[in-house]
């Protein structure tokens, strides 16, 4: 017998959110922490739209809204301090603004105190891990507490305790990539000597900067520090006081909550599991800052592994399933780092004319209405494609089949409620949503039940103009009224009219009406069910299970 289901090592912002999600569905949780609190000081500034879905949907988004600064604006200067390019996105099509301004250790907090909801969930400070060794059966995590060595037995362990992650070292996977030379001092300043809300990237070739807005009147400034400079004099007020004269009028009255130098990472772990073991945030990966995404993709990772972890701790899928987490994310956090090195090395350049030669590139593509929209709403960005891990495409895949994609988040009615999120709707497991048909007729009785039995919920999506009509009530399936008409254009977009979601709100499969049982059959076939007290082995290891209705009830959508 276990102590726990599952041990994961470090309580920063990614093991607390699979902790949050591990909780909601019943597993028990250990997190040990080598700290002794959580890390106070900002560290990640900008959150996205698919992270705070996320909190959405683990009940938490309303505690972490006043921690946000919502609908950033983010602009590039050349060193002149002329506008080369800016990033106002202005759609939230996964019901949140894409660029948010954020508190990190207020955000971390309330990851913690949602934890409190949980008898079976238990955070272990000042707890170091000292070893963990897996067999057939689980793993076994050797853990120091005030110097004294305790065993906890658990079915799995998740490491996300860091770039120097000790959980990576023991499972002895690589963390390939590269260290930039460069070193870039951060500052982080209380009551914001300038006060305005956007944030801007300085490309300036004498000496590159970021001045960020934050919430709550923090601001962060980052400088680069040339090669000359060393880390005595950079860590020296006088030092401090002339990087931000040039944008402070007052640079020695100001508020500083702390400094310290860095450099950039771009690298990524051999492998996300190994056997039991598995890894998750910056344990997984590390990236440049300059897309703000080190902290989203490692919520991400969370989101992915997290409701995979649970169906598999619980026995209702097997064991393969959790391949996917690792064919699904690695492609996507490969992307996000290729995107912030790259963005790094255009922001970065100190040759005046290479800088010249950039800028002239930049507004030339400004004039161009096309590449103009394309950086204004950050078309730029990768979002998850899967192509192979848990999902079922219908031949091979495709850009035009919205299968493997995460499913948009508008606002629409329900006949009990009206303008709220889609996902409050939908619940937190698996839901089939068929466009104008009622699902389960579409699916048969027996195919339906099926559903019903792993807690998905069924779907009905109509224009508003027949939200209320009662002809085809059926109380297995909740209508929905498309408010806002963004279903409708999402399906006249595409020949699929049904979807079968995933927790994480990935479409995992996608057909015309007429063939939605037959669908579900290769889904059924694919997953690791347990019926009639049998386990099924499927030809092909994909998705599984649904979760426990998230603490949320968020009825006002759109953007905060």
């Amino acid at each position: 017998m276990s102590d726990v289901d599952v041990v994961i090592v470090g309580a920063g912002p990614v093991g607390l959110t699979l902790a949050n999600i591990l909780g909601l569905q019943g597993v028990r949780t250990l997190i040990v922490e080598d700290r002794d609190t959580l890390i106070d000081y900002p560290r990640g500034v900008g959150l996205d739209d698919e992270s705070l879905r996320t909190f959405q949907s683990i009940g938490l988004v309303e505690a972490i809204l006043p921690h946000t600064v919502p609908n950033q604006i983010l602009r590039f200067f050349d060193g002149k301090r002329r506008l080369l390019a800016e990033m106002a996105p202005p759609d939230a099509r996964f019901g949140w603004p894409k660029r948010n301004g954020f508190v990190q250790p207020l955000v971390d907090a309330e990851l913690l105190r949602g934890l409190d909801r949980f008898d079976h969930v238990d955070v272990r400070w000042s707890t170091r891990m000292e070893n963990c060794v897996q067999d057939a059966d689980g793993v076994t995590v050797d853990v120091v507490t005030a110097g004294e060595l305790s065993s906890v037995r658990a079915q799995y362990a998740v490491g996300c305790d860091g770039g120097r992650s000790a959980t990576r070292h023991l499972m002895g996977v690589s963390f390939e990539g590269t260290t930039s030379a460069t070193r870039w001092l951060v500052v982080d300043l209380a009551s914001d000597p300038l006060g305005h809300p956007n944030s801007e990237v300085g490309a300036d070739p004498r000496r590159p900067y970021a001045s960020i807005s934050i919430a709550h009147g923090i601001r962060r400034f980052e400088f680069m520090i040339h090669a000359d400079e060393t880390d005595e004099q950079v860590e020296r007020p006088e030092f401090i006081a002339r990087m931000l004269a040039p944008f402070v009028p007052h640079p020695d009255k100001v508020d500083i909550i702390r400094h310290r130098v860095y450099t950039h990472h771009s690298r990524i772990a051999g492998a996300f599991r190994k056997g039991r073991m598995l890894l998750g945030g910056d344990a997984a990966h590390l990236m440049p800052v300059w897309q703000g995404q080190g902290y989203n993709s490692g919520i991400r990772d969370a989101a992915n592994l997290g409701w995979k972890l649970a169906a598999v701790v619980k026995g209702e899928a097997g064991d393969g399933l959790l391949d996917s987490y690792d064919a699904e994310r690695r492609k996507h956090a490969r992307a996000m780092i290729d995107l912030s090195t790259l963005v790094g090395r255009v922001i970065s350049p100190t040759n005046p004319r290479i800088a010249t030669l950039r800028d002239k590139v930049i507004r030339g593509a400004s004039v161009v209405p096309t590449l103009k929209r394309y950086v204004l709403e950050m078309r730029f960005k990768p979002m998850p494609r899967y192509d192979t891990g848990a999902v079922v495409h219908d031949g091979e895949p495709t850009t035009t089949s919205p299968t493997g994609t995460l499913f948009m988040q508008p606002n629409v009615d329900t006949r009990a409620t009206q303008n709220i999120l889609l996902d409050e709707v939908l619940g937190a497991g698996f839901a089939v949503l068929a466009w104008n048909n009622n699902p389960r007729a579409l699916l048969g009785d027996e195919t339906a039940a099926r559903w019903k039995a792993l807690g998905a919920k069924l779907i009905e999506a109509r224009p508003n103009t027949q939200l209320h009509w009662t002809g085809h009530d059926d109380p297995d399936v909740t209508v929905v009224g498309d408010r806002t008409g963004a279903l409708k254009k999402f399906f006249d977009a595409h020949a699929e009219s049904v979807l079968f979601l995933r927790p994480d709100r990935c479409i995992a499969a996608s057909c015309i009406a007429q063939l939605s049982d037959e669908t579900s059959a290769k889904l059924f076939d694919a997953l690791y069910l347990t019926e009639g007290g049998e386990t099924h082995v499927p030809s092909r290891p994909l998705l599984h299970v649904a979760q426990p209705p998230a603490e949320s009830a968020r009825t006002v959508g759109g953007a905060s």
